[in-house]
């Protein structure tokens, strides 16, 4: 019964416990912060990446809005069905899509993966709300310009995307014009 005593009194070893658990809790808290780092570096590239995509998206957009010649009926094919669209616009009376219009960039823009646009026309005739001024001598023409940008920098396979897509209203005077 004595020699139990003696070992339990004994403090030889206590220092080498405390020092592998003092190890073992250091390493944890370092894997933690390695693991914290790694997403946070993750989740900055994806941001990155989802504003570029935003970006090449809408410069799409505003490049095609740029150019009058992208709104000439002449150059668009008509949609045979509204299933062969995007489930959002399907309620949109679409009635034709010019889907390669001409993306007028200012010198020295260019994309290495340039965006995707369609423009829409709407078969709508109605005035647009909120105008101020008498319709009566005036047509009405509705677009829906869809541009879809993706990541301009990411290498990886897996590239961020991002779709803008704005209505507009074309007013033009009819014959009858007015003053």
């Amino acid at each position: 019964m004595d020699w139990k005593k003696k070992i339990l009194k004994e403090e030889a070893g206590y220092s080498l416990v405390v020092a592998l658990m003092m190890i073992l809790v250091l390493s944890v808290i370092g894997l933690a912060a390695a693991f914290n780092s790694n997403l946070e570096v993750r989740l900055s590239g994806n941001k990155r990446g989802a504003t570029n995509a935003f970006y090449t998206a809408d410069g799409g957009a505003q490049s095609v809005l740029a150019d009058l010649a992208n709104f000439s009926l002449s150059s668009y094919s008509l949609v045979p069905n509204s299933s062969s669209l995007a489930v959002e616009l399907r309620n949109e009376d679409i009635d034709s899509q010019k889907t390669s219009p001409s993306l007028s960039m200012p010198s020295g823009i260019s994309f290495a993966d340039p965006p995707r646009v369609t423009i829409y026309h709407s078969s709508k005739t109605k005035v647009p709300r909120g105008l101020g001024f008498s319709a009566v001598h005036f047509e009405f023409n509705y677009y829906i310009i869809d541009s879809l940008g993706r990541d301009q920098i990411d290498a990886s396979s897996t590239k961020a995307n991002s779709e803008v897509r704005e209505k507009i209203v074309r007013i033009l005077p009819t014959a009858l014009g007015g003053s």
